[in-house]
This record gives C-alpha cells, structure tokens and sequence, in this order.
C-alpha cells in the first residue's frame, strides 16, 4: 500500500478522535459535572488553547526530529489523553477533565504538522494536492459524520464512555501511522530555538505567496469565529426560526467540505491553482452577502446554502494553500513555518468570536452579519491583490523554484 494511504488513514483516526472532544466536551461538562456556562467557556478554551500554544513548539520539532516519529509521537499523546478524559469522567474529576482534553489537543496539533511536512517526501511534485485532498478528506468525513453520530446517541450514559471511541481512534492512527515508510530526512543545521522561529516568520512575511496566504487566512478566521457568535442571536431574533437551525447549518458546513474535498481530488490536474486560491475565500464572501439578503423570517434552507458555500469553496482552498506551503518552504523549515501561520490563525480566532459579540451585542445581529461580510471582504481581497494571481501550476512553480 502506498505511504499516502497509511498516513490517509492515520488522519482518520486522529480526525475522528479529535472530533469526539470537539463535539462532547461542552456536552459532558453541562451534563456529567453541571459544570457552569463559564467553565464550560473554559473547558472549550483549553482545546484552542493546545492548538496556540503547541503549534510554534511542535513546529520546530519537526523540523529537527523525523516526522514519522513525531506522527507516531502524537498518536501516543493523543491516546493517552483520550484515555485521561475517559478516566477523569469516571473519577468525576472535573481538574483532570480540563488537563486531559488539553492534552488530547496538543496530539492533533502534533500529528497535523507532522503530515504536512511528511506529504511531500512521499508523493511527486504534479501529485502533490491530490495527496493533499486525499489527507483533508478524513477532516471533513468526522466533522460531518461525527457530530450527527452524537447527536443521534449522545445521553448521560453514553456520555460514561463516548471518550473509549476517542481512545480507539487514536490507537487505530497509532498502528496506521507505525506504518509510514521511512522518509528522506532533510539536513536541518543546528541553530537558536529564537532565530529558528524568527527566521521562519520572516520567511512567511517576507514570501510573496506565503504572506497573502496567512493574511487571507487571518481575515477569514476572523471572520467565521465572529459568525458563529452572531449566527444563534440571528437566527432567534431575525429569522425566527429555532436554534436547532444551527446544529444543521454546521452540518451542511461538514458536509460541503467532504464534497470540496473530493472534488479538489478529481480536478487538481486540470484546473489551476490560481482559481482555487481566488475562489475559496471569494466564495466566503458571496456566501455572506447572500446571507445579509435573506429577508427577515426568510427560509431556513437558505442559510444551510449559505453554509453549504462557506464549507466547499474554502476546503478546496485549503487543499491548494497546503500545496504551495510545502512546494515553497525549504524543507528544513518546513515544520516552523507551517506552525508560525497556524499559531497566527489559532490567535486570532478568540478576538473574531469577541468581535462579533461586541457588534452583534452593542448593534444587532445584522450589524454582526455586516462585520463578517468585511472581514470575508478583507480576506479576498488579501488573495486577489496578490501573487497567488499568478500560481497557474504547482509543477512549474516548482521549477521555478529549483531554477532560483
């Protein structure tokens, strides 16, 4: 079997696992401890919070560390603190809950830097985003599947024991990711911890095709952090319909990126990449103007359209994005620059949910919806004046590099 499934199959486990703790941490906190709306906040906090402040870290492990045994380093982690969540739900330890999910985060955050630096040691140039949409599809089948599953079959008792299936997950991408042959091993010189994670955001900032990257991504994120906290009041107070409305927007969300994914699968050789790389984050912005021109009390199957949108020409683009990064980066600074526009993305999202608070608070939820619709504004924008204009093929973009 070829590397790209192994790892392909590793990503479902870590996916479906990191799923589960997206989806049953806020649940088993008002459920199993009666937690309250503050330390549920905090309990959902400290899941971004793995992601924020693993990702630089982790980032420069990997690039000094093969990246198959840091894959195989976070699988580890990830059951073992899939396994703590279990055994703190059990001893009824809310403290060892809260740890242990951060620790389960900090598994995901390894194992995803891991695979981007892993992906193209194992696959050619011209196959490189088809490699890529094959490793987002596990991404977008648990967003999907996972949280209709739970909904379906969670309670008080499953809740005793749902985190047993996270723990299962991560050791199936244990024993997947064992696997992986052994790649080629770039030369990493040895340098300051401070100058590697200087040296690699200056390379991102100062990267004609990296720095619209991160601050399309920057904008983007900010942008859907704010919709998720303006969507509820909009939908109670403006559209009249029931919060339940919501749950199904999210999966139309998941669902839309299974189909953009697959679908950047099938087109990768024949549509450039300057058309992905404009379409994602321009369809955002559609979406978003469609959803400022429902009327009031409009149909609901109008925003699960919209989501529809902000879930499928986004994945595509992030499958396309992913591609340039590895074809563009050095591979010795792989790991610390992918980490540097991750810690970039994971930091802005808090002051997108507090922004769109704020404005939905102070104003209304339209005038939230307005603040999205700049920010999607903003976002392709970052893309469109750029030099992702001019990406037309992976191919010669790397012949382009080797010839620098």
């Amino acid at each position: 079997m070829h590397a790209i499934n192994w790892l392909r199959f590793s990503a479902y486990g870590m996916h479906g696992a990191d799923q589960i703790a997206i989806v049953t941490v806020p649940l088993i906190a008002a459920l199993v401890f009666n937690a309250a709306p503050e330390f549920i906040g905090m309990l959902v906090a400290c899941q971004a919070l793995a992601h924020l402040l693993g990702s630089i870290p982790f980032g420069l492990i990997v690039d000094r560390i093969d990246a198959n045994r840091v894959a195989v380093a976070a699988t580890v982690i990830s059951a073992v603190g899939n396994a703590g969540v279990a055994l703190s739900i059990y001893a009824a330890s809310l403290v060892w809950f809260a740890i242990m999910v951060t620790l389960s985060g900090f598994g995901i955050v390894l194992f995803v830097l891991a695979s981007l630096s892993i992906v193209p040691t194992i696959v050619e140039t011209r196959r490189l985003a088809g490699a890529n949409a094959r490793i987002e599809m596990p991404r977008a089948l648990s967003a999907f599947a996972v949280p209709l599953a739970i909904g379906v079959w969670f309670g008080e008792g499953f809740a005793q024991f749902v985190f047993i299936f996270a723990v299962l997950f991560s050791i199936a991408a244990m024993a997947t990711t064992l696997r992986l042959p052994q790649c080629p091993t770039p030369t990493r010189p040895k340098k300051n911890v401070l100058k590697m994670i200087a040296d690699g955001s200056a390379f991102v900032f100062q990267h004609p095709l990296l720095r619209p990257i991160t601050v399309c991504s920057l904008c983007w994120n900010l942008a859907f952090s704010a919709l998720l906290v303006v969507m509820v009041p909009l939908i109670i107070d403006y559209y009249h319909a029931e919060p339940s409305v919501f749950g199904v927007a999210l999966s139309a969300f998941g669902g839309a990126m299974i189909v953009g994914s697959w679908l950047s699968g099938q087109i990768f050789e024949s549509v450039r990449p300057n058309v992905i790389l404009l379409f994602g984050p321009g369809s955002s912005l559609l979406a978003m103007l469609a959803l400022y021109l429902i009327p009031a009390k409009g149909p609901v199957e109008a925003i699960y359209a919209v989501f529809f949108l902000l879930g499928f020409g986004p994945s595509m683009w992030m499958i396309a994005q992913n591609s340039v990064r590895q074809l563009v980066t050095p591979a010795p600074m792989l790991g610390c620059v992918n980490a540097v526009i991750q810690t970039a993305i994971y930091g802005v999202r808090p002051l997108g949910a507090l922004a769109g608070g704020l404005v939905a608070g102070a104003l209304s939820p339209r005038a939230g919806v307005l603040f999205v619709l700049l920010a999607f504004g903003l976002s392709f924008a970052a893309a469109l004046f750029s030099q992702l204009r001019a990406v037309r093929s992976y191919v010669a973009l790397r012949n382009e590099l080797d010839l620098a």
